[in-house]
């Protein structure tokens, strides 16, 4: 099995960073193999809505977006991690969210997903809803941990300290992993749900 860790930081190695390398820890004793992207110090650029994606399967701006489809297709589960700015995660992060989820058309239903957010202080809970829709607009399960998913630290020595932010990446892995081999035995013996033809409703007749 296989989670991919995008880390929406422009610090590679910040508070950030340290919440999810918590967690690659535990996914290690569950022989789950991890990659790690680094997306915040990227440039990337934002949707244009430009549709190109329907027609190729891919996004027309050929850069890590694209990069990074291949590898979310084949992983079991997804952990999204980001700063906060001004109560919100990193604008490159969400462009590349964006663009990445939307562009991408293979059948995301049941990949697990969790997003993990860092702040000096305040901004948490906001952050921490924005990312979660991600998920839950493409039919991923979202794991949780013991708490909201969130650490505190203006840095990686500050963010470690924060015990109990640690505490909760750890537990945020485990229940991950049980969750993604849960699902993998449930989709072996019964397999994915059934989907019914996507019903899409205007809101102006």
């Amino acid at each position: 099995m296989k989670v991919l860790l995008i880390n929406g930081s422009p610090h590679a190695q910040g508070s950030t960073y340290t919440a999810l390398h918590e967690m690659e820890k535990i996914f290690a004793e569950n022989d789950i193999e991890t990659e790690l992207i680094q997306v915040g110090n990227r440039d990337i650029r934002g949707c244009v809505a430009c549709g190109a994606c329907a027609k190729t399967g891919k996004c027309a701006f050929d850069d890590l977006v694209n990069e990074t489809a291949k590898t979310f297709g084949e992983c079991d589960g997804l952990v999204v991690g980001s700063p906060v700015y001004y109560a919100s995660a990193n604008a490159t992060l969400i462009a590349f969210l964006d663009r990445l989820f939307y562009s991408t058309h293979f059948d995301k239903t049941m990949k697990v997903g969790a997003s993990v957010v860092s702040a000096r202080r305040g901004g948490l809970s906001a952050t921490f809803d924005e990312l979660n829709k991600y998920f839950t607009i493409s039919g991923m399960p979202v794991a949780s941990g013991q708490y909201w998913n969130s650490i505190h630290g203006n840095n990686a020595a500050e963010a470690a300290a924060d015990g109990e932010g640690m505490q909760i990446m750890r537990t945020l892995a485990r229940n991950m992993s049980f969750l993604m081999k849960s699902i993998e035995l449930g989709k072996k013996e019964y397999g994915l749900p059934k989907k019914e033809e996507r019903v899409a409703t205007n809101f102006i007749r």
